[in-house]
């Protein structure tokens, strides 16, 4: 069966089910680690690291290596288990800020793909959903740091590997419901300047 799927097509099912076991990492976490030990699972961690780097990119994913061997040696193996949330939300962070300062966002490019002529709005609106999820990140990034050193495993695995996705899922329907409004009173605004340049004519 599985030999029948294309080698591409197996290599996206390869990096789908990576992606997804990322997502829930803390939660798969909490359920190997006594079974497996910590040094294991951050070995398998790093790999899958740096097999989700671009090809052009993954010569620095030898940067991972010290970084494990030093955990490993200094008996912090669980710690860079704990800290991988934090690393996730640093990445993210970085990502959309840095469209922040080299316009345009990546929200914006998303939003492109679907209108290409974006109105000088919309864009405005795009930059400012981006703030909030910089915001978001770096909140979530100093939670996602406080449970990985201070709360107890439980707390750890369930925030990161539950909970934090009901807040972002709560992120991405208010932001929906505040893009209908912004929407609205575009339209509104646009039909009356339309209206008044209609009367002065």
């Amino acid at each position: 069966m599985i030999s029948s799927i294309p080698t591409h097509g197996r290599s996206r099912l390869l990096w789908l089910a990576v992606g997804i076991i990322g997502l829930v990492w803390p939660l798969v976490v909490h359920w190997l680690l006594p079974h497996y030990g910590a040094w294991p699972l951050l070995m398998v961690l790093a790999a899958a690291a740096w097999w989700r780097l671009p090809p052009t990119q993954r010569r620095w994913g030898w940067g991972l290596v010290p970084l494990v061997v030093l955990l490993m040696a200094t008996g912090s193996a669980e710690l860079g288990l704990r800290l991988w949330p934090v690393v996730v939300n640093v990445a993210l962070l970085l990502v959309f800020s840095h469209g922040l300062r080299h316009p345009p966002t990546l929200i914006e490019r998303f939003a492109r793909r679907q209108e290409p002529d974006l109105p000088p709005h919309a864009v405005r609106y795009t930059r400012r959903v981006t703030q909030a999820w910089c915001v978001f990140f770096s909140l979530n990034g100093a939670v996602a740091l406080f449970t990985a050193i201070f709360a107890n495993f439980e707390v750890w695995a369930w925030y990161n590997g539950g909970i934090v996705y009901g807040l972002m899922l709560a992120m991405f329907l208010g932001e929906w419901c505040l893009r209908q409004r912004v929407k609205r009173r575009a339209e509104a605004t646009l039909q009356s300047q339309h209206k008044a340049s209609h009367d002065v004519s």
